[in-house]
């Protein structure tokens, strides 16, 4: 097997690297975010990214490798053209519902009894 060229190796890295931030940032949108509006807006926006520019880092190494890179090119446009129309469906159907979408909340903690000062 044919070793990387620098430039390549990098860049294939930082595609790789920006690929997981992305994911990372749409992951802690979906677990953070206070409604179902701003929670979908994560996933569907940052893990698209992040699933792109892992697909790019794909294509470069299987085109440096001499492969056929057509099965990535399927899945991003796969994953480019689902990932909005899903959401799409999804705000329409909460839209729809009339419903506020909202996660479950933490319960309060019991305030304990005041001790007096001694």
């Amino acid at each position: 097997m044919n070793e990387l060229p620098l430039a390549l190796d990098l860049l294939i890295a930082s595609l790789l690297v920006a690929g997981a931030f992305f994911a990372l940032v749409g992951a802690f949108g979906l677990a953070k975010l206070s409604d179902f509006m701003k929670r979908l807006h994560g996933p569907t926006k940052a893990t698209t990214l992040g699933v792109g520019f892992s697909l790019l880092a794909s294509i470069a190494w299987f085109t440096w490798s001499g492969h056929s890179t057509w099965r990535e090119l399927l899945v991003t446009l796969f994953v480019f053209i689902t990932a909005p129309v899903s959401a799409h469906l999804l705000v329409k159907a909460a839209l729809h519902s009339g419903s506020q979408a909202r996660p479950p909340q933490v319960p309060e903690r019991p305030k304990s009894p005041e001790r007096p000062e001694a």
